[in-house]
């Protein structure tokens, strides 16, 4: 049965407490916390969140962000995805001009932002050493996006934050028993697949990563046109 709106949101907020009492990789428990107990200068005196994230959005969204991970100084540190870091600043300025977002920028978990339409997750829960989870982190994670893809079912597109996200929704669907399409499409900016069976569309974005901003490889243009995309594909799609 396809949950209502006030069922899935409870729902999401039962999993959310799940997810944050979450100790099921000693590596990852380790590094999030030991970021929090030893900030930079720059985030002295701050208290770090140091647990792992949930996702946040509209329950009521029909366009779904998978990402990779919550940063060691960005989500570890203010408690929500994409927020108090540069790529959130890419991120949230790009769902705001797209109507996704009520503000361009997220500074911390108190500021005011609301996304409508749109829910944002990751494929790990937790910041990983060197961004770099480990194919046994991203399976024990794994649950916890299938619970969300369950419950956002007005969903209609998916936009992968990367090749890492990319690949964990293809898999994920897999193990919801969800038909994929064969060949496994390729990732790549601007990539775009559609799901045999339902219909929903997988576009693929390069993550707002500063590796990606700083070198050009990513321009505010390109990540602005991804979710203008999926703003007329969300309209179209039943």
């Amino acid at each position: 049965m396809t949950p209502s709106g006030t069922s899935a949101s409870a729902r999401l907020a039962d999993l959310a407490e799940r997810i944050v009492r979450c100790r099921r990789c000693p590596r990852l428990v380790r590094h999030r916390e030991a970021v929090g107990a030893r900030p930079p200068l720059r985030y002295r005196g701050q208290r770090y969140w140091a647990r792992p994230l949930p996702g946040f959005g509209d329950p009521h969204a029909r366009v779904l962000l998978v990402g990779l991970a919550p940063a060691a100084h960005g989500g570890n540190r203010t408690g929500r995805m994409f927020t108090g870091d540069r790529s959130g600043d890419w991120l949230f300025r790009a769902l705001h001009e797209a109507g996704f977002a009520n503000q361009p920028t997220s500074v911390h978990a108190g500021d005011g932002l609301r996304l409508t339409g749109a829910y944002i997750t990751a494929t790990v829960r937790c910041a990983p050493p060197a961004n770099k989870p480990t194919p046994l982190e991203m399976e024990r994670c794994r649950p916890f996006l299938e619970q969300e893809l369950r419950l956002l079912s007005r969903v209609r597109i998916v936009v992968a934050l990367g090749k890492i996200g990319w690949d964990a929704y293809l898999r994920t669907r897999r193990h919801l028993g969800l038909a994929v399409p064969r060949p496994l499409p390729r990732f790549g900016h601007g990539a775009a697949a559609r799901m045999p069976g339902d219909g929903i569309v997988l576009l693929g974005s390069f993550h707002p990563s500063q590796q990606n901003t700083f070198t050009g490889k990513l321009t505010r243009p390109m990540l602005r046109a991804v979710f203008a995309r999926a703003r007329r594909l969300a309209g179209r799609t039943a």
